[in-house]
């Protein structure tokens, strides 16, 4: 059975850290491409980044603040976040990607509320 449990939100001041984890079950995840994605209050899903073999991807609005890595070991996948600021705020999901452009499987999502 797949699962993906994500992890690790909660509330920072603006400029502090967090880092989420994602616990995947069911498959390795270091044989598929994995996204982080997150979905601000009122607003559509957004893309954060992506996992490859070997490769890194990030949007523009998080590069330079947030880095995507994966323990193999432990098949998790994390994100660690630096420098956030309130437009951080929004719950963020792991997802296994499908057809480079769809997911097929996405965890419960984690709350992340960045706030002074």
């Amino acid at each position: 059975q797949v699962q993906l449990v994500e992890s690790g939100g909660g509330l920072v001041q603006p400029g502090g850290s967090l880092r989420l984890s994602c616990a995947v079950s069911g498959f390795t995840c270091s044989d598929y491409f994995m996204d982080w994605v997150r979905q601000a209050p009122g607003k559509g899903l957004e893309w954060v980044s992506r996992i490859a073999t070997t490769n890194t991807y990030y949007a523009d609005s998080v590069k330079g603040r947030f880095t995507i890595s994966r323990d193999n070991a432990k098949n998790t996948l994390y994100l660690q976040m630096n420098s956030l600021n309130p437009e951080d705020t929004a719950l963020y999901y792991c997802a296994r990607v499908f057809n480079n452009y769809a997911y097929d499987y996405w965890g419960q999502g984690t709350q992340v509320t960045v706030s002074s």
